[in-house]
């Protein structure tokens, strides 16, 4: 099997999961955000891992090989900053990994299921326009909003991919994942932003977080590599589009934050700071269909997810205390 972004917070424990079921697994990633660290190295001296250090958008998905059974399409160019300064780049590169994935699966003599990784972000234009069930099922109707703004060029960037599934005429997946957190998942979301914050911060000051009452459901790493995992294996996942997160509870940001300072240890003051511009006030995923179809629900409570987080954020350097 492949993993394209193998090398990604995601990627990563996925080809865990997938190694544990006896598969190789081929991780493709050309390190533009993927992380060389010591998780990777541990990984790639299991038997049946190999890395290959190669990018999609130079020809790359053309050396692969043909015999693979399961392709898990994961790579493509995501971040806030990304999407607000460099729009036409997300929407342009990220159909052209695409299509070349594509074009590599449907060359594949023994391929079971092409998976992609979309969004949970393509529900933000029919939440803008016409509103959703909250928790919000995979039949909801997909909206489009404002074409002219940025931030829309990655979620119409995995709009277009989900249908570039159906079309293909392959065996697919498509995940729609919510709020997934975890290890190596870089700096730049909510719980490592805040752990970083609280870690810096000292003792007795103030504790900046944005969005404080918006609402949300978090995955832990570990139960979405297992939902993913199982799709993947599962026929009757075939043909479906499914979310990939928790179902409960859903919390404040407020709430995460008082996790992440009880988890820091020290005294600490949340000051309340604007929501960003398209943030979602909830956001919370209908998990019964993948509950049914994969057997499989999020075990790790938010408050150990954070703490094991926290922990490997530690033992890694990317948390530097106050002085």
């Amino acid at each position: 099997m492949l993993v394209t972004g193998g090398a990604g917070f995601i990627g990563l424990h996925l080809a865990a999961k997938m190694l544990e079921r006896g598969h190789d697994v081929d991780l493709l990633d050309d390190f533009s955000r993927g992380r060389r660290d010591a998780d990777l190295e541990v990984l790639e001296t299991r038997r049946g891992v190999r890395l290959i250090t190669a990018d999609l958008l130079n020809g790359a998905a053309n050396s692969l090989a043909n015999d693979y059974s399961i392709i898990f399409h994961l790579a493509a160019i995501i971040g806030v900053a990304n999407v607000e300064q460099r729009p036409f780049p997300v929407l342009r590169d990220n159909q052209r990994m695409m299509f070349a994935v594509l074009e590599l699966a449907a060359r594949q003599r023994v391929l079971e299921r092409f998976v992609f990784a979309s969004t949970s972000e393509v529900y933000a234009g029919a939440l803008e326009h016409f509103g959703l069930a909250i928790p919000t099922p995979e039949t909801a109707p997909l909206g489009l909003p404002d074409l002219a703004r940025p931030r829309t060029s990655y979620m119409l960037s995995k709009i277009y991919g989900e249908a570039l599934c159906r079309h293909a005429g392959l065996p697919f997946t498509i995940l729609r994942p919510h709020n997934v957190y975890g290890p190596r998942m870089g700096m730049a979301h909510v719980i490592p932003e805040l752990l970083a914050r609280a870690t810096q911060a000292p003792s007795g000051g103030d504790l900046d977080v944005y969005s404080v009452d918006q609402t949300r459901t978090f995955c832990f790493v570990e139960d979405a590599a297992e939902m993913i995992a199982r799709a993947a294996e599962e026929p009757r996942c075939a043909g479906e589009a499914l979310n990939i997160g928790a179902a409960g509870p859903e919390v404040t940001i407020g709430d995460v934050a008082r996790l992440v300072v009880e988890v820091v240890g020290k005294p600490l003051t949340i000051r309340a700071r604007p929501a960003p511009a398209g943030s979602p006030a909830r956001r919370c995923p209908d998990m019964a269909k993948t509950t049914r179809l994969t057997g499989w629900r999020a075990t790790v409570s938010l408050a150990e997810g954070i703490r094991r987080t926290a922990a490997w954020y530690h033992d890694s350097g990317l948390l530097m205390t106050a002085r």
